[in-house]
């Protein structure tokens, strides 16, 4: 593999972008590297996931999103092996209309009736949503009882709340932190908690290896610690 221009391509989704945009700059100025960043959903069947941009061939040589739909692009020999890694943990929490009340979702019952009350529900169709969709609604048994309201990307689904289009969304409380014009609620009781895990791997394709793998080092460091932990996620251990 060859060293290119000291200029990367970056596909991230939504979860841990905001810790990402705060060290970005200082990632920058230390290093020279000049990146472009584009956006896209960890899973789902739209034309805006990360695995459709990339088979349409939008440019890219690092990828950060969840572990599900980095194993899917692993699986489908987008990445190069053995670049994958860990960057952090999130669990799932209640966003609401900033300004109105919060309610209580602390227990599972407590999260039950909120759902079933609220009017609308949006969900994100990327890595969070379909585990609620196809695991804990209908393990609740609230399947079919809900108004939900798809979105393609957990940013739309905060959207949708902060424009009054939808009571609450469900989704990584590092996305509802970041959303203007919503409130966090709460996280899922640990009964019922998914925690998402967020990685970052080199592109197959990629010619920028050397100053890839400088980028996922510098977001794995503990130099990204506290970003990290300031959007409500979770910093794994830097490797020594």
């Amino acid at each position: 593999m060859t060293n290119g221009s000291g200029r990367l391509n970056v596909l991230i989704s939504g979860g841990f972008a905001p810790a990402y945009e705060k060290l970005l700059p200082e990632f920058e100025q230390t290093t020279g590297i000049e990146v472009t960043t584009g956006s896209g959903a960890s899973q789902g069947t739209g034309p805006q996931t990360i695995a459709a941009l990339l088979a349409r061939g939008v440019p890219a040589d690092l990828v950060i999103l969840s572990r599900e739909g980095l194993s899917e692009l692993i699986g489908a020999n987008r990445i190069a092996i053995g670049t994958d890694r860990d960057l952090a943990r999130v669990p799932l929490g209640v966003g609401v209309r900033a300004g109105s009340t919060k309610p209580d979702v602390a227990t599972v019952e407590a999260f039950k009736h909120v759902l079933l009350k609220a009017k609308t529900v949006a969900v994100p169709e990327s890595t969070s949503g379909i585990w609620l969709m196809t695991d804990l609604f209908p393990r609740l048994g609230i399947a079919g009882k809900l108004n939900l309201k798809s979105a393609p990307r957990g940013t739309d689904a905060t959207r949708m709340v902060a424009e009054g289009n939808a009571d609450l969304t469900v989704q990584p409380v590092s996305e509802i932190l970041a959303a203007p014009g919503v409130d966090f609620a709460g996280s899922l009781a640990p009964e019922i908690q998914y925690v998402q895990t967020f990685s970052a791997a080199i592109v197959a394709s990629s010619r920028e290896i050397e100053a890839s793998k400088r980028l996922i080092a510098f977001l794995a460091s503990t130099r990204a610690f506290e970003a990290i932990r300031n959007s409500g996620m979770k910093p794994l251990a830097a490797a020594s």
